[in-house]
């Protein structure tokens, strides 16, 4: 048994983020500036969007695009169960009201199918969550949306760098017949456990221009300039306030770690790949153990690895093996618990856990295991063979 406590998530630093960061202290300019807007530029030629607004998370990315398609009082947006709070809070924050829809039991992302059953008059946008970094059925739903005038804004907080049949999430995941037909963008999340970081942070894509510029002025109070724009020496004082907006913005000091951990994202993802193609060669064979499904022209991000217990083969439940591998000095979590049977969803909305079945079930029988690119062959050894002694000593 490991003597030392492996964390499910932690960040891959070195002295290269360090440096940068320095290097903004030093020049003074620690607010939204130039390091901010080479990480915009940076960022939108890796995942080839022609857009890219730097926030302070992916909740405000969130918040900002559904606010720039629209979504308002009287709209709702239909969107998965099986997801983390903030999905489902910044439509109700813009009036709006979420509906969900059942996921798919393989991926545990929402497909057309369960989205049309839950379409009204009402429904203004979609949002699929790219779940673990396994992307969402794309095609079939940018279909749909440009079939009924509605929006796509994605959750793609796991998704970088995921791909989805050879594009990058970012760029128009649709055909070349919808482009320009569906209003539509991407929202990442650079969190402190995501797989690359800014400690707090996010990014809007979009290949829309008014949609990128919606939200770029939304970010700031609605301002018409920045302060980069209004105090250095060619800038102006003067500026206009043309909507009621927010404070979502990033700051140069954040960027500056994020341009370090861009550079880096090649290394780190090919480490999360191998990482997972580990535990997938050492738990393929166990009955007791369902490893993720991929599904064909996918490339997955791997910032999760969802192990899904069978549990009809275990005389122990989900809970008792986590505890289990936190007795063994192995750090977990579980993503997630689905919204509707959290006490604000069930007292506001009526929701029962079998209203969502699929969602419930998998939630039941997940756990997340330690995936980051700073561990060690001995970490991902250690993990391997405490679950697989949990299993041998609860396998009926």
């Amino acid at each position: 048994m490991r003597q030392t406590f492996l964390p499910f998530a932690q960040p891959d630093l070195d002295g290269s983020e360090i440096e940068r960061v320095v290097e903004v202290l030093r020049g003074g300019w620690l607010t939204t500036g130039p390091r901010t807007r080479e990480l915009e530029t940076q960022f939108a030629g890796f995942v080839g969007s022609r857009y890219a607004v730097a926030v302070n998370s992916c909740t405000a990315a969130m918040h900002l695009a559904l606010e720039a398609v629209g979504v308002g009082p009287g709209t709702e947006v239909i969107t998965s169960p099986y997801t983390f709070a903030a999905t489902a809070a910044v439509i109700q924050h813009l009036g709006g009201a979420p509906v969900f829809a059942d996921v798919l039991p393989d991926t545990l992302t929402i497909g057309p199918s369960g989205v049309e059953a839950v379409l009204s008059a009402r429904t203004k946008a979609i949002v699929p969550i790219h779940l673990a970094g396994h992307p969402a059925e794309m095609e079939p739903l940018l279909s749909l949306a440009a079939d009924r005038g509605l929006a796509v804004v994605e959750d793609s907080a796991h998704a970088f760098p995921t791909k989805y049949r050879d594009k990058l999430v970012g760029s128009f995941l649709g055909t070349p017949e919808q482009i320009g037909r569906v209003p539509s963008a991407s929202c990442f999340s650079f969190y402190s456990t995501k797989t690359i970081t800014t400690g707090e942070g996010g990014m809007i894509c979009t290949d829309d221009e008014e949609l990128a510029d919606r939200c770029r002025l939304m970010s700031l109070h609605g301002m018409s300039r920045n302060a980069w724009a209004r105090y250095t020496q060619h800038g102006s004082w003067f500026y206009e306030i043309e909507d009621a907006g927010f404070k979502c913005n990033m700051t140069d000091v954040a960027a500056a770690m994020g341009l370090a951990q861009l550079d880096k994202a090649e290394r780190m993802h090919t480490r999360r790949t191998a990482i997972a193609e580990a535990y997938n060669e050492a738990f393929k064979s166990c009955s007791a153990l369902e490893i993720p499904s991929v599904r064909p022209n996918v490339g997955h991000s791997w910032h999760l690895y969802q192990l899904r217990l069978n549990l009809e083969r275990l005389s122990i439940d989900r809970d008792e093996f986590i505890q289990e591998l936190g007795r063994m000095n192995i750090g977990t979590s579980v993503h997630f618990i689905p919204l509707h049977i959290h006490p604000y969803y069930r007292r506001t909305y009526g929701f029962r856990p079998e209203d969502f079945p699929v969602a419930h079930r998998e939630y039941l029988r997940e756990i997340s295991l330690p995936i980051f690119s700073s561990m060690s062959e001995q970490d991902v050894s250690d993990v391997i063979e405490a679950v697989l002694e949990i299993v041998e000593g609860a396998e009926i």
